[in-house]
């Protein structure tokens, strides 16, 4: 499949997603304590305040997450520590050499607004998965997917505070679906078997302040929706951005204790749309470096993605075919990454 064709498909893909703008004015914030309560109507009241975030708005705050803060700032000290090294060093662990899409990624290399050619993301990061061994069965299969991460020989915390951080990410996630299984009328445990060995990745990102006139082509990261189920989000400075229905920008601070879900194309596709995949955007005016957190949830690679039973009646047919998750995963990857990684 050429370049060309890779994105004109996935214009037909996301068109719907894309285009969705939605009625709110603020983000609602979610404690998910009881989403581990033994009674479940305590556990059926946390997924109906989940079902409204995600219909109505397809971002939410969530509290009580487990999540340990001071992990979060081990891995951003080391965030910092890694981007501040020498540029030959950062691209001595190039994501345009890697065969798995791991690595740092230099500035230019991300264009999340895939309609816009002239966009390039004013950012630089590293990207991380979930890490499995060298003997690991898909890995050895040639998917591209799954393996070992590629990892920087500084600092030397980079690697053990990174990993624990994605560890508990697909715990937390683990947790979410749960939540979004009740939320759509289905049995808790629905998602489990489509999640056991899940394609996470975590993207750790530096964006450096922007002061003064804003080119609109030359933004932390340029307007789009992600492709993954959903994203949890960790960020330490003000910047990201979610329309609404009218067209205009809802701020989606840091606010303290709390991470930052959203929806993504693949759970849009699974929910026929009712949970929504919603446009943003970052715009790092908050003076300073900006460093956020971000860890893509996806499926496992041969889960079948097809519209839930629970999302589709006679007056809701079907909007999406069937699709496999890594190779809806892998197209949208090389649509968005500059380099077209051979990921096939």
């Amino acid at each position: 499949m050429t370049d060309l064709q890779t994105r004109t498909q996935l214009d037909i893909d996301r068109a719907d997603l894309s285009a969705q703008q939605l009625d709110f004015k603020s983000i609602p914030v979610i404690d998910i304590a009881d989403l581990e309560h033994t009674a479940i109507d305590r556990r059926g009241a946390v997924a109906a305040r989940i079902r409204d975030a995600c219909e109505r708005v397809g971002f939410f705050y969530v509290t009580n997450h487990g999540v340990r803060q001071g992990l979060q700032d081990d891995v951003y000290a080391a965030a910092r520590e890694f981007f501040a090294l020498p540029a030959p060093e950062k691209l001595a662990v190039d994501i345009t050499r890697s065969d798995r899409h791991r690595g740092y990624c230099a500035k230019g290399v991300l264009n999340a607004d895939i309609n816009n050619p002239d966009a390039v993301d004013v950012q630089e990061a590293y990207e991380v998965s979930v890490e499995l061994p060298a003997d690991d069965a898909d890995y050895l299969a040639g998917n591209p997917m799954y393996g070992p991460n590629l990892w920087p020989e500084r600092p030397a915390a980079f690697r053990t505070a990174v990993s624990g951080y994605v560890d508990e990410m697909v715990g937390l996630g683990r947790l979410l679906f749960r939540g979004f299984a009740l939320a759509l009328g289905l049995d808790e445990h629905w998602f489990d078997d489509k999640i056991t060995k899940p394609m996470g990745q975590l993207r750790v990102i530096r964006y450096p302040p922007q002061e003064g006139a804003i080119d609109p082509n030359r933004i932390g990261i340029g307007a789009h929706t992600d492709y993954e189920c959903f994203t949890i989000l960790s960020q330490t400075a003000p910047g990201l951005q979610v329309r609404n229905a009218a067209g205009q920008w809802v701020a989606a601070p840091p606010i303290d204790g709390a991470l930052l879900i959203n929806i993504g194309d693949c759970m849009g596709r699974w929910t026929n749309d009712q949970f929504r995949s919603t446009l943003h955007r970052v715009i790092n005016q908050s003076g300073g470096e900006r460093y956020s957190l971000v860890f893509f949830y996806g499926a496992n690679y041969h889960a079948v993605v097809e519209c839930l039973p629970s999302c589709t009646d006679a007056a809701r047919p079907a909007k999406y075919p069937p699709v496999r998750a890594g190779e809806w995963t892998i197209r949208n990857i090389q649509a968005a990454y500059a380099y077209k990684p051979k990921l096939v």
